[in-house]
């Protein structure tokens, strides 16, 4: 999935083009040609409008790069493009990222080199189901037709995983589509789907939308029991919380699994790069919550807890006050 030319080809043909001018400065320092792609995720999803809160905040405010939010998949290809420097910044659940440095899941014995530069908020582990499919509990998901979310995506992987904590094959025991949010949505208010996954901060635009546009046909099941087996087969990434009721306007609160998000840039990315970079999350961090009010929901101290995902040393130097 090639969207530009490789850096180095990028960074030739500025310096082609400059000395085509007569000029006799040198080649830009920026690294990548001053180019910044973020990796993110649905259009209709938080890391989206928090990608394109950042790349703002990035392009107005780190001298010689411009940024910008490009909507993926999510997590797994997120980490993949980020690995082949098809993008300089990508947004992760903390399981995929986990999976990714230790070469596990989907990156089996090849682990990547993904460096972090914050633990942000916590996504919630949405299940929705409509009224007239008579699901009651999470076991009632056996045999309906259930969307786990765009493929390669942080969404996917907690979906499979908690139906395998559940007891369930998720390729045999539901009838499993792999769907982005929007199309997810639409095919929920069709009847095409009985129930689905989205693992999101809140609100999520996109679920927001799905159950204050018809108040009653779709319910959040509460999954907080099912964290002893999650965490007893994947590790202790997994969380719970409940969530809250002000969020979607629902009859109350859902018990649910919780799992926080990381940025995460490649491993090569210039020290004094990823400390601006970081420091731009916090000098701007009201801007960031303008955009969505998760990004208030991280401190300096929090998000430098970003293990078994190692930071980058620019990023630790920050948090360390150099």
């Amino acid at each position: 999935m090639t969207r530009r030319p490789p850096p180095w080809l990028a960074a030739l043909l500025v310096t082609l083009l400059v000395a085509g001018c007569g000029q006799s400065a040198a080649p830009s320092q920026a690294w990548h040609g001053g180019r910044i792609f973020l990796a993110t995720g649905n259009t209709t999803g938080v890391y989206y409008q928090l990608g394109g809160g950042y790349a703002d905040v990035i392009s107005r405010h780190l001298p010689g790069y411009e940024a910008r939010a490009e909507p993926t998949g999510a997590s797994v290809e997120n980490v993949s493009r980020l690995a082949s420097g098809d993008m300089e910044i990508a947004f992760s659940l903390a399981d995929t990222a986990a999976d990714a440095v230790n070469g596990q899941g989907a990156f089996v014995g090849q682990p990547q080199p993904v460096r972090a530069l914050a633990r942000v908020y916590s996504n919630y582990t949405h299940v929705i189901v409509r009224a007239d499919a008579k699901v009651k509990d999470f076991a009632g998901l056996r045999g309906k037709r259930v969307s786990t979310g765009s493929p390669k995506s942080g969404t996917d992987i907690i979906a499979g995983r908690l139906l395998t904590a559940a007891g369930m094959d998720p390729d045999r025991d539901v009838d499993r589509f792999t769907l982005s949010l929007p199309e997810t949505v639409k095919r929920m208010r069709a009847g095409t789907l009985d129930a689905m996954f989205f693992s999101g901060g809140l609100p999520t635009p996109g679920i927001a939308d799905l159950l204050s546009s018809a108040p009653g046909r779709f319910t959040l099941l509460p999954i907080a029991d099912l964290i002893e087996p999650l965490n007893a087969r994947y590790g202790s990434v997994y969380t719970t919380a409940e969530l809250p009721k002000e969020a979607y306007r629902t009859p109350a609160g859902t018990p649910t699994i919780t799992v926080s998000n990381m940025i995460l840039v490649n491993a090569d990315m210039p020290d004094e790069l990823a400390y601006d970079l970081t420091r731009l999350l916090f000098a701007y961090q009201g801007d960031l919550i303008g955009v969505h009010p998760e990004a208030g929901n991280f401190t300096r101290q929090s998000a430098s807890g970003t293990d078994p995902i190692p930071l980058h040393p620019g990023a630790a130097r920050f948090y360390q006050g150099g």
